[in-house]
């Protein structure tokens, strides 16, 4: 069962990239229309996996006798629990991408107010900086942490 890791973002609804037509308006109807195809698809894919998990732990919670039987199951659970919350987290990202497509704001990058760019964004759906400020902010938080 692929996990939002192995599926790649072309998998999502069947969306293929878009295609940028010469001197096409960046963040026209067609392109923001285009993005939320995408978060709507990529979130609905997060939340039956959400789904999936619940029907899991509960269709193969068991107590089991043996230790390390009981052991194993909680790793298992804990593992799929982490992913849940990190797609969890990923959903709340999601949401707020699609209410800044609502408001028009939507493409253009936090930092410089510069576009973001339809290939990065077909990349990173979610991305909210262009890749020159992205980098800058990585860059000063390896600073910070080292």
């Amino acid at each position: 069962m692929p996990t939002g890791k192995t599926l790649g973002l072309l998998a999502l609804a069947g969306v293929t990239p878009y295609q940028e037509k010469p001197n096409e308006e960046y963040m026209n109807d067609a392109q923001m229309n285009h993005f939320k195809l995408i978060l709507k698809a990529w979130r609905n894919q997060l939340r039956q996996e959400v789904d999936r998990t619940v029907n899991h732990m509960k269709d193969e919670a068991a107590n089991f006798p043996d230790p390390v039987d009981r052991a194993a199951q909680e790793e298992e659970f804990s593992l799929e629990l982490r992913a849940r919350d990190r797609e969890r987290k990923l959903i709340k990202k999601i949401e707020k991408t699609l209410k800044r497509i609502e408001e028009d704001d939507f493409g253009f990058c936090d930092s410089c107010g510069i576009e973001i760019g339809v290939r990065r964004l077909e990349a990173r759906p979610t991305a909210d900086m262009c890749i020159d400020c992205k980098t800058m902010a990585e860059i000063k938080e390896k600073q910070l942490q080292g």
